[in-house]
Parts: C-alpha cells; structure tokens; sequence
C-alpha cells in the first residue's frame, strides 16, 4: 500500500503539472474560439490542422528515446552511460531535422499546403521541444516532480500571456506606440498564436539547461543500439498514435468539400477539446505509472499492484467520463466561445470514451514494456492506426466528424481488447475484469442517457451521477478505509 501512496503522489502532482497548464491552455481554446480573434471558425481550422503535424513531428522527433530511457535508467548499473548516450542522441537528430528542414521548408509548405511563414516557426519549435525530452525524462526517473510541475506550468502561463498580448492588446497599444506600432501587422494572428509557442519553448529550454551543462557526454554505441531496439516500436507506436489520436483532421480536409472543410475542422477541434478532461486524466496518470512500472518490475509480486492500479484507474476515469457528459453544455459555454463551433457537441461523449479506452490500454501496456516486447505496442498501435483510417474514409463522407469520432472510440477500444489478450498470454495478470467491466457499462450507460436522452436536465444527470458514486463507494468503502487509516 505505501508503494501505491507513493504512486497517488507523484501522480497528482504530475497531475497538477498537467492539469493546471491544460486548464490555463483552456483559456486559449476560449480565446482563439473567440470571434474577434479568429475570424472564422476555418481560421481555427487552419491552426488545428497545424498542431495536427506537431503531434506527429513530437513523436517522430522523440523517436521512442524517452520510454527507452526509463527503461535502461533502471536496468543499467551505469546511469551517467545512460543519460550522456540518450542525450546526445536526440542533440544530433534534432538538429540534422532541424538543418534539412529549413533547407526545405518551402517544398514542404507546399507538400502539406500550409503556409511556409508557417513552417519557419514551427521548425523552430520543434527543435526546442526535443531538446529538453531527455531532461524531463530525467526529472520523472529521479522523482522531482515538483521542478517538473513548475517548468510546465510557467510554460504554458507565459504561452497564454503572449497570446493574450499579441491577439488582444497589440492591436490597440499600436494605435497609441510608434514602436509598436511598427512591429504590429494586422491579419497575423495565427503567426502570433506559433510565435508565443516559440517564446515559450525557448524559455523552458533555458530553465532546463543545467541538465547540458552537468552531463557527462559519453556515448556509448552498443548501449545506443540497444536502446534503439528497444526504441523503434515505440516509434512505431508512436506514429501510430498520433495518426490516432490528430489524423482525422487531415482526413476532414482531404475528405470533405472545400467549402466546408475548414469549418468542420474548427468545429469537431473545439468540441474535442471538452475531452481534454478525460485527456488530463490519462496523461497525468501515465507520467506518473510508467516510471512506476519499470521500477517496480522487480519487486514482491508486481503483478497484484499493477492490477489494483488499474482497477483504481477505472473507477476514477469512469467517474470523470459521467461528470464531464453530464456538464458537458455548462462547460462548453466556459470553454467554446463562439456558438457557431457548438453544432459538434454530439462528439464529446464518444471523444470521452475514448480516451478513457486509451487510458486503460496504457496500463494494459505494462505487459510488453517490462517483458522488453515492446514490438507488440508497435503491432496493436498499428493495427489502431489502420483501423482509424479505414473508418474514417468510410465514415467521413457520410456522417462528416462524427464519423472521425466513432473511428477514434473503436481503434482504442479494440487496441484495448488486443493488448489484454496478449497481456494474459505472455504477462498474465489478475485484473478483475468483472468490477471493472460494472464500472465501465454503468457509466457508459448513464452518459448515454444523461446525454442524448436527458440532455441539459441536470435533475436526471446528477441524480445518476449520484447513483454512481454511490455504487463505487459501496463497492469500494473497505479499500477506501485502508487508505484513510494507512493516511
């Protein structure tokens, strides 16, 4: 029980470094929604598609070296091999990317048809990104997650601070600044919103800079190619994911008639947003478990605590799934600011869903990360991204991003379902399936009529809210007593 403490701990304070940004990113999505702003919701289709390519060249350019860190950090008696190695890996494929890139930014502005102002930032962003993966990587394997909440945090607050300066008050300090005025350009506000994102990146890049000046740069190439085994299915995993996970949005563009396109874009991108929930749940519990299961691979009878991890990660996930849908159009007007983006909340719940399926196939994943079968993670991600994409041409020009949403559950519902087959096969654990499937049909259940049946009668939705929690107290009360006495 003290292990799994420990894990609730560092867990809600990566929460926190994930929670408290994603909340103050909120308010960016409330901003760039903003009519006044934006000034359609095409222009904020543009932007999402732009960050769909981030998604993808993040993972690309991380090229599975993080998780391979974790898990030589813990297996190798040389730790320093380690950290200079994954290190000056990532330097030099960072800044190759970097070089070949602006020498063909042009070509590539015109393969992906954005704007190649565009591309020029957004290069620069993501050579900072990648620079500080291993530093952060660092900080999780050394349990400093308090210095890993604050980086973030203020990362994302200066984000939000240049935002609000370049999108809302340039404009009119320029009137009454000859200086400023100088430097305003009108209709350049998604160059404001990557401009902002590049600041920021920058400055959590000089916060973690004493990382680069305390290495030890030694390179070790049979360490190197090892970790290069063991990393390219996470790769493959990766890209895989991001096709999952952002791809429909391309889909959207390629699929749907060009004067709409955009449109459903912005509109579908909003309303995901309200998912970001569930999101900030999942991501926060996997920065917090992953290092945990590696640690702990070797210990007395792992198996029994990563089941009763994942037993407490439904439970909760079901909780935040019926919570969200049930206040889903209360949340929307705090989140979405312009009504015309609002025609997509049919999706949230399907969205939500989802991404607690996601949740649950990471946990799940444990099986093939501590076993070094990490091929597998590359196989069912890929057969994910498959099914993605053959849904959504098939869907899409049916029922437009709806189509997107229902690709999206089923992927991660079925990698779910694999990734427990050949979990049981090759890492049996004992999961307690029968609780936890009760949790996930009951809350699924009540979302479907909170939501499409009952929807905006907050009598019904928190009645059955209620009723829930209910259940999972009464299940769960000598778990909960345990935890309140061993406080």
């Amino acid at each position: 029980m003290s292990t799994l403490k420990s894990l609730f701990k560092q867990t809600f304070i990566y929460g926190l470094a994930t929670v408290l940004p994603r909340m103050l990113s909120f308010l960016l999505v409330r901003l760039h929604t903003d009519e006044s702003v934006l000034k359609s919701v095409a222009d904020y289709g543009d932007v999402s598609l732009i960050y769909t390519y981030f998604v993808l060249f993040n993972v690309i350019l991380a090229y599975g070296m993080e998780t391979a860190f974790f898990r030589f950090f813990n297996k190798e008696e040389d730790q320093a091999k380690v950290i200079g190695t994954s290190s000056i890996s990532l330097i030099v494929s960072s800044f190759l990317f970097f070089s070949v890139a602006l020498i063909f930014q042009n070509d590539i502005a015109n393969f992906i048809d954005i704007k190649a102002e565009y591309i020029n930032l957004v290069i620069w962003i993501l050579l900072l990104d990648a620079l500080v993966i291993i530093p952060f990587a660092w900080l999780r394997a050394n349990a400093r997650p308090v210095k890993y909440a604050v980086i973030k945090i203020l990362n994302v607050a200066i984000n939000l601070g240049l935002n609000l300066f370049l999108l809302l008050w340039l404009k009119d300090l320029a009137t009454d600044s000859s200086w400023l005025g100088a430097i305003y350009r009108p209709d350049f506000e998604i160059n404001y919103i990557f401009i902002a994102n590049l600041v920021a990146s920058a400055v959590t890049l000089i916060l973690m800079s004493s990382f680069y000046f305390k290495l030890k740069y030694t390179f070790d190439t049979k360490l190197w190619k090892k970790m290069m085994t063991y990393a390219f299915p996470v790769l493959v995993a990766g890209v895989a994911f991001s096709i999952n996970e952002t791809f429909d949005r391309v889909l959207l563009n390629k699929l749907l008639p060009e004067n709409i396109a955009k449109s459903e874009i912005g509109m579908y991108s909003a309303c995901y947003k309200l998912a970001m929930f569930m999101t900030l749940f999942v991501t926060a519990y996997k920065l917090g478990v992953e290092p945990y299961f590696f640690s702990h691979a070797n210990s007395k009878n792992p198996k029994k605590n990563y089941a009763i991890i994942l037993e407490y990660f439904v439970i909760l996930g079901s909780v935040i799934l019926l919570g969200v849908v049930v206040f889903a159009d209360i949340l929307k007007m705090m989140l979405i600011g312009d009504e015309a983006y609002w025609k997509a909340m049919v999706i949230v719940p399907i969205i939500l869903l989802a991404n607690l399926c996601l949740g649950i196939y990471h946990n799940l994943s444990v099986w093939y990360k501590v076993t070094d079968r990490t091929k597998f993670g590359a196989y069912i991600s890929v057969f994910g991204a498959l099914l993605t994409l053959a849904l959504n041409f098939w869907l899409i020009p049916i029922i437009s991003y709806v189509g997107s949403a229902i690709a999206t559950l089923s992927a991660y519902a079925c990698m779910m379902l694999v990734s427990y087959y050949y979990g049981q096969k090759y890492y049996p654990i004992p999961y307690n399936l029968k609780k936890m499937g009760l949790y996930l049909a009951v809350s699924s259940a009540f979302s479907v009529i909170s939501f499409y049946v009952f929807r905006e009668n907050y009598v019904v939705g928190i009645g059955l809210l209620l009723m829930f929690l209910f259940l999972v107290v009464m299940l769960e009360k000598n778990q909960i007593k345990e935890l309140i006495k061993n406080k």
